[in-house]
């Protein structure tokens, strides 16, 4: 009796420890779980190399708005291809110079001079944000996209060099008006710089919850917009990594940016973890990709999602094919569920990048077929 005993619990013990082995098991693949095998930029650079994006196991291409034609999407359709539009939201090159009412100001009351290559824009300035949802509105009218994608998501300013360009803004005075009356704030000083300086040593507090509130609305508009023209269309977000740290907390203090706000409005996140340029390594990603999906309490199989974006681009200096697959892993951590990389060209250009995609897609496809 004593060994019978004995026999069943060692059974019951095996049992046990096969259920929680296929428990984990079962955990381990929802978090590996790729939705996403992507390409940031339009694929011909790789059509013209008559590469069918299927045979890299490409499943997904992010491109530019004004990029997006009838025959990018009848051959995508024809591929089994998504296209996902990149709208640049907060860029003002090409507006504010004919429309200087939408010229961010700074605390000195001037004109911001562009952030190297970047020109941002007041984001509260009626104008132009009408323009930017009318071309919204065209967009998802003339074609059926998988997801929007807010790219330029921030105050004017500049984080994708080692040494960021952080200025103070905007103090116009669709800014100043709205800030006062949305905060109850009566705002002291004859001067822009005067209000500026006011603001900034009295109620900083309250005007940086403001910033954020204003890119938060930005993101709600264009949610409204496409639940009345595409429902179901996702809506994405290109936005800085830095944690909350990083240059005395610049991503919210200076650029807006407030992870809390947004989680609940976008549906995915898209880290844009350029690791040359930025001036990190390239485990820096990985870091990055676990670090923010812990942040954000993204969790597998729910919404928000994360989709980030790595370098594959060649500058500053040259990212090599070893190094490109690395990025492209780290952008797999944490409870990510798709990656895409800057840009399709530069994959492209180069054999060894093309084969990095094909081997990392094609390994996630045998990996996660039943």
């Amino acid at each position: 009796m004593k060994s019978l005993y004995h026999s069943r619990r060692n059974l019951n013990f095996l049992f046990l420890l096969l259920i929680m082995t296929m428990t984990v098991a079962c955990g381990e693949q929802s978090v590996r779980t790729v939705e996403i095998r992507g390409i940031y930029g339009h694929p011909k650079p790789l059509w013209d190399k008559e590469i069918k994006l299927p045979d890299l196991g490409i499943n997904a291409a992010f491109v530019h708005g004004g990029s997006i034609d009838s025959a990018l999407m009848d051959q995508a359709r024809a591929d089994g291809i998504d296209i996902y539009s990149e709208f640049a939201t907060l860029n003002g090159k090409g507006y504010v110079e004919d429309h200087p009412e939408a010229w961010a100001i700074n605390e000195k009351g001037e004109r911001v001079e562009a952030a190297t290559w970047f020109m941002g824009v007041c984001p509260t300035e009626p104008g132009f944000r009408e323009y930017r949802f009318d071309q919204l509105r065209q967009l998802l009218r003339r074609y059926d996209v998988k997801g929007i994608w807010m790219d330029y998501v921030h105050w004017h300013a500049q984080f994708e060099d080692p040494e960021p360009i952080l200025p103070e803004t905007c103090f116009c005075d669709h800014c100043l008006n709205q800030f006062s009356t949305e905060s109850s704030i009566d705002i002291v000083g004859s001067t822009t710089a005067d209000k500026a300086n006011w603001i900034l040593h009295n109620h900083d507090a309250e005007w940086r919850d403001w910033r954020c509130h204003v890119i938060r609305d930005w993101a709600i508009a264009f949610r409204t917009i496409i639940q009345e023209e595409k429902p179901g269309t996702l809506l994405g977000i290109y936005h800085c990594p830095w944690n909350d740290e990083e240059f005395d907390g610049a991503r919210r203090r200076i650029l807006g940016l407030d992870y809390d706000l947004l989680r609940d409005v976008v549906d995915v996140f898209s880290p844009m973890v350029y690791h040359a340029t930025m001036g990190r390594g390239p485990e820096w990603v990985e870091e990055n990709i676990v670090w923010f999906c812990d942040r954000v309490n993204i969790k597998p199989g729910t919404t928000p999602k994360v989709w980030p974006i790595v370098q594959a681009y060649n500058n500053p200096g040259k990212v090599s094919a070893e190094e490109f697959e690395k990025v492209m892993r780290g952008g797999l951590a944490g409870a990510s569920s798709g990656v895409m990389m800057f840009t399709t060209r530069s994959v492209a250009e180069e054999d060894e990048k093309v084969a990095v995609v094909k081997k990392l897609y094609l390994e996630i496809l045998s990996q996660q077929q039943p």
